[in-house]
């Protein structure tokens, strides 16, 4: 008799130990799965969300140099009709241009750092639509700038400048500057012509030339030629107002 109840009470606490383990088996689970959906909950988005087109580009974009012919392609994965692309935020670089087909191309006419958001859905559904943005900068090939604005001194007009060429490649460069007085006839005050290296960062040009009484516009002019890739640059600036020289030669 005290053998049966010895056994009946060890089946009983047997039964309480694997009830109290399932139980806590069942909360651990629980836990995980609430950790696992607040993890879920808390991780970033995918800018292009859940739908099957992905944008495969790079977010910054080659660099493009004015007045230099760019041209990129736009590609896309998970699209199994044609696609459609579309600017849809920004502004792409003036002179370039996105076809439907998704080449971007065109001759940049400034330079400047351009951000823009473009788009791309298969066939006419806009719901297929995904969307991200890109940076596209446009480096100064050959730069102009003042280093000496023009002045007059005494019967003279003259001043300098500073040529740079951030090109990878060095460029024949014709340097020329014109004083234009008011009937139009013009009077060469500045003339170079040299190979300006590539990397040449602000090369100081002088110029300057005795000049009749009258006023003048200063108009400075260059003009890069790489002539193996037949690409040229062109930069130009004048003075804002003529320029009067009040002392006759």
């Amino acid at each position: 008799m005290n053998r049966l109840r010895c056994l009946w009470q060890i089946t009983v606490l047997l039964a309480f130990l694997a009830y109290g383990m399932g139980l806590a088996a069942c909360q651990l689970g629980s836990a995980r799965a609430d950790e696992e959906q607040t993890a879920a909950e808390a991780a970033p988005a995918d800018p292009q969300g859940d739908h099957g087109l992905v944008i495969e580009n790079d977010s910054q974009l080659p660099e493009g140099y004015p007045h230099r012919y760019y041209e990129l392609r736009f590609r896309a994965r998970g699209g199994v009709s044609a696609l459609h692309w579309k600017l849809e935020r920004g502004a792409l670089p003036p002179g370039m241009k996105l076809e439907d087909s998704g080449v971007l191309h065109g001759e940049p006419m400034q330079a400047g750092e351009f951000q823009f958001t473009i788009s791309v859905a298969e066939g006419d559904s806009r719901e297929s639509a995904v969307q991200k943005g890109f940076v596209l900068r446009v480096i100064s090939a050959l730069a102009l700038n003042w280093k000496d604005a023009a002045h007059v001194n005494g019967n003279r007009i003259e001043g300098s400048v500073t040529v740079t060429n951030t090109t990878p490649d060095d460029m024949d460069l014709t340097f020329i500057v014109l004083a234009v007085a008011g009937n139009g006839r013009a009077t060469a005050i500045g003339y170079q012509h040299f190979l300006l290296a590539r990397g040449t960062i602000a090369k100081e040009l002088p110029f300057g030339e005795t000049l009749p009484y009258g006023g003048y516009v200063v108009h400075v002019d260059a003009v890069g030629e790489v002539g193996p890739k037949k690409l040229i640059y062109r930069e130009r600036m004048q003075t804002p107002r003529p320029l009067h020289v009040m002392v006759g030669p």
